[in-house]
C-alpha cells in the first residue's frame, strides 16, 4: 500500500493540463522476478516516474513503453521473457530467469473511474480489495473494475456475472491474485483478479527508548502505527510518526483486523499482563511480546490462559538473527510479522527448494 500511496501523491502533484501520465503494472509473473503481480509504476510524460516494476532493470524500457502508451493514448502489454537469460531479448541483461508481463495504461484524469482513482478509493481500507483488470482482449485491454461482495457484475468485458462472482470468491479464498481466460461466443478476454491487501496496522505497546526503532522501521515499511504508553514519556518524534497515541488504560479501545500486529514491549510485567488478555480477545493476526519464555510461562499461569487462545502469540518475539541493538531487534520483529502474515517460516532462502516466490 505504501507504493500506491506514493503514486497517488505524485499523481496529485501533476498539472494535468500540461502533462500526461501512464500506469505500468505487473499483471503476470512466471518463475523468478524481483517484483510480483500488483507492482506499479506511474510514468509522467516528462519522464519522471514513481514506484517500480522490477529491481531497476526493466524501468528504463518501461519508461519508453509508457511514453508510447501516452502518445498513442492506447494501452499495450509487453512480455519480458528472461527464461533463457538472453541479454538481447529486450536490450538489457536481466538474469532473473523469469517471465514478466507488464500492462501500460494511459490515465485519463477526467475519468473518475480511472485506475488511480480506484486505488485512491481503497488506500485507507482495512479489508482486502478485489480489482479486476483485462490484460488480454483487443476491445477490453486495460479496463479495470473494483469489485465488492454482492455487486452486480453483469457486462464487464462481456463476462457473465456468475463467472465473475466465481472468480471473486476463489481469489478471496486464495488470498492471492489469479488469472482467468474466457473465450466463447460472447467474448475473448483474459483478466487478472488482483487481491490487494490493506496496509498493516501495528500497535506498539511501550514508552521506552526502544520503541523509536520499532516505529522507525514500521513507518519505513508503510505500516499504520499506533502507540500505547505513557504519553508524557513519549517524544515529539513518536507523535509525529504514529497515527495515534493512547494511554495504557485506553488500549482496549483499539479495533483490530486480520492485518493487525501488536507488539508488547513496555518492559513492565504488569502492563503486559493487563493488556495481553485484552488483545488476545480481539484476535489479531499477530501478537508479539518481548521477554524470555520463563516470564511468559509465569504470566500464562497467573492469567490461566489456554493454549487454544495463543495461536497468534509469538514470545519471545522476533526471528532468531542474533539481534542485540534496538534497531536489530526491531528488524527481527518486523521480519517475523511479515513472515507470519505471509505464512512463511523465515528461514534462509539458500536452503529453500525451487523458486524464491511461490507461484501466483
Amino acid at each position: 500500500m505504501k507504493e500506491i500511496r506514493n503514486i497517488i501523491i505524485q499523481y496529485d502533484n501533476i498539472d494535468h493540463a500540461t502533462e500526461k501520465v501512464a500506469l505500468a503494472s505487473v499483471v503476470n509473473v512466471e518463475e523468478s522476478s524481483y517484483r510480483r503481480i500488483g507492482a506499479r509504476m506511474l510514468v509522467r510524460s516528462s519522464g519522471i516516474w514513481t514506484g517500480g516494476i522490477s529491481g531497476g532493470c526493466l524501468e528504463g524500457d518501461a519508461l519508453k513503453r509508457s511514453l508510447k502508451a501516452i502518445f498513442n493514448n492506447t494501452p499495450s502489454k509487453v512480455v519480458y521473457d528472461t527464461m533463457e537469460d538472453d541479454n538481447n531479448q529486450i536490450g538489457v541483461g536481466l538474469g532473473c530467469n523469469g517471465k514478466i508481463e507488464v500492462l501500460f495504461t494511459p490515465i485519463d484524469p477526467s475519468d473518475p473511474h480511472n485506475e488511480i482513482e480506484i486505488l485512491r478509493s481503497i488506500k485507507d481500507t482495512e479489508h482486502p480489495q478485489i480489482l479486476i483488470k483485462a490484460i488480454e482482449g483487443e476491445d477490453h485491454l486495460g479496463k479495470s473494475l473494483l469489485v465488492h461482495p454482492g455487486q452486480n457484475l453483469e457486462g464487464f468485458c462481456g463476462i457473465s456475472s456468475t463467472d465473475l462472482e466465481d472468480c471473486f470468491n476463489e481469489v478471496i479464498e486464495l488470498r492471492k491474485p489469479k488469472i482467468y481466460s474466457f473465450d466463447n461466443s460472447e467474448t475473448s478476454v483474459k483478466i487478472l483478479v488482483e487481491f490487494i491487501r490493506p496496509e498493516t496496522k501495528l500497535i506498539i505497546v511501550g514508552d521506552n527508548y526502544d520503541i523509536r526503532a520499532m516505529l522507525g522501521i514500521a513507518t519505513e515499511l508503510g505500516w499504520n502505527c499506533i502507540v500505547v504508553g505513557k504519553s508524557k514519556k513519549l517524544s515529539k518524534e513518536i507523535y509525529k510518526k504514529a497515527s495515534k497515541v493512547l494511554e495504557y488504560e485506553d488500549g482496549h479501545q483499539l479495533v483490530v483486523n486480520d492485518y493487525t500486529a501488536i507488539i508488547l514491549m513496555s518492559h513492565d510485567y504488569n502492563h503486559d499482563k493487563n493488556l495481553l488478555p485484552v488483545f488476545i480477545e480481539k484476535k489479531p493476526a499477530y501478537i508479539g511480546m518481548l521477554g524470555p519464555k520463563k516470564r511468559f510461562v509465569k504470566m500464562k499461569k497467573e492469567l490461566a490462559l489456554k493454549d487454544t487462545d495463543l495461536a497468534s502469540l509469538y514470545t519471545p518475539t522476533g526471528l532468531e538473527i542474533g539481534a542485540e541493538s534496538p534497531e536489530e531487534i526491531a528488524l527481527s520483529i518486523a521480519s517475523e510479522i511479515i513472515a507470519a502474515f505471509r505464512n512463511k517460516r523465515g528461514g534462509f532462502l539458500r536452503e529453500k527448494e525451487g523458486t524464491i516466490h511461490d507461484r501466483e
